[in-house]
């Protein structure tokens, strides 16, 4: 059975998972600060898994790498983010491990983990479906939608996104980038008034 921590951290209090099978951790989008939150709670992590790119997102994926040697896995569209301080920031940088290609599923330890790409709000943003819970980064939130007047947004896109999230046939919990926990179900209610607005 899934067992799932969540912290905010940063400025932009940035919800970073930890999501525990059995012995075994999957870390999700560690920001500023995060390290010695996941190392105090995990006992035998296998990865870093990043919804998107942006620095307050992946702020300590490079730390957590490097001091528990385990790999990051991070959307191919927003791999540059990691790899550059793109947002001129003084964020860590370094290479992810596995770049994730569109709708993607992988196999971590005991843990089957599903990307679906939802671009828009950065060009790689996507959703981590684990078991009966999203993790949405900034794809969506409770009553919003990830903003794309950002550098790398591109609206039509993120259109084009709800557009498929609207027709989503299953209902799961959905745990935000920012904020509190939200569902599929709820949050689909909203994307008429989204596409509206774009």
């Amino acid at each position: 059975m899934l067992k799932i921590l969540s912290k905010p951290f940063g400025t932009y209090q940035t919800n970073c998972y930890i999501v525990k099978n059995n012995d075994n951790e999957l870390i999700i989008d560690p920001g500023v600060g995060a390290t010695k939150w996941v190392k105090d709670n995990t006992s035998n992590p296998l990865a870093v898994l990043n919804t998107h790119g942006h620095f307050d997102h992946t702020w300590s994926d490079c730390e957590l790498k490097d001091e528990l040697n385990i790999p990051i896995y991070i959307p191919k569209g927003d791999a540059f983010m990691l790899e550059k301080d793109v947002f001129e920031q003084s964020q860590p940088v370094c290479k992810a491990d596995i770049l994730v290609d569109g709708d993607s599923v992988y196999k971590i330890g005991d843990f089957e983990v599903r990307f679906i790409h939802f671009p828009g709000h950065t060009p790689g943003t996507s959703v981590i479906e684990i078991g009966d819970f999203w993790f949405s980064g900034d794809f969506i939130f409770r009553g919003s939608i990830g903003r794309v007047d950002f550098p790398y947004s591109n609206p039509k896109l993120m259109k084009e996104s709800l557009q498929r999230f609207k027709k989503i046939g299953y209902d799961k919990t959905v745990y935000t980038g920012h904020g509190e926990p939200t569902t599929i179900k709820q949050e689909q209610s909203n994307v008429d008034y989204w596409l509206r607005v774009l």
